[in-house]
């Protein structure tokens, strides 16, 4: 049976995707509480996997795309991979984004930088490409992946994003015509440097 070769929605078109996302391997995790409320996030700043974990994890040869933590704590090893153009990494929404940035000298170095979201509410990778995009500077793709549906890509568009791996369960030719879901978005954002009153003049009464 010939491989599949999954696909993503890249600057507006679906295209082949030719990067693999290495996880590490799922894990059950005890359900925390809060106030007695379960905690439905990890907390910012938590750490993403321990040294053992970090140790053991595969990474094929080809382009990848690693965890943040990993690429921390191997650095010595990928960088070479990093200088040929074969490695990107990944963050998880409760890891700083100041950790990739000062990771490196410049951050455009990366070909790639995912963002996941682990749950369709959990909205701070929307400020992390935000980030990425104004404060750093940063200029190559931004792809969002986890748990990324139809209702958001609009959004994520407006923070930065230019690439969505979205959802396997949903209809991906669906989830691109999402990007049109507006034609003129009212207020300035990374996608729209002007606001829409300053693009369109009033036409004399």
């Amino acid at each position: 049976m010939p491989k599949i070769t999954p696909k993503i929605i890249l600057d507006n078109r679906v295209v082949e995707d030719n990067w693999t996302l290495v996880q590490y391997p799922a894990k059950n995790e005890p359900v925390r509480k809060q106030a007695g409320k379960p905690v439905l996030f990890k907390i910012t700043g938590e750490t993403a996997a321990n040294a053992e974990e970090i140790a053991a994890l595969t990474i094929p040869a080809g382009n990848v795309i690693v965890p943040l933590s990993a690429w921390l704590a191997r650095k010595d090893e990928l960088a070479p991979r990093l200088q040929d153009g074969t490695l990107a990494v990944w963050l998880d929404s409760f890891e700083p984004i100041e950790n990739l940035v000062g990771s490196v000298d410049d951050i455009n170095r990366f070909p790639l930088i995912a963002i996941n979201f682990p749950r369709f509410v959990d909205g701070r990778g929307y400020s992390y490409a935000s980030l990425l995009r104004t404060r750093y500077r940063y200029t190559g793709q931004i792809r969002a992946i986890g748990d990324v549906l139809h209702d958001q890509l609009f959004y994520m568009k407006r923070c930065g994003f230019n690439a969505y791996a979205v959802r396997a369960d949903r209809d991906i030719e669906d989830a691109l015509r999402a990007l049109k879901d507006f034609s003129e978005p009212y207020q300035a954002h990374v996608d729209q440097a002007l606001p829409l009153y300053r693009r369109y003049a009033r036409q004399p009464a």
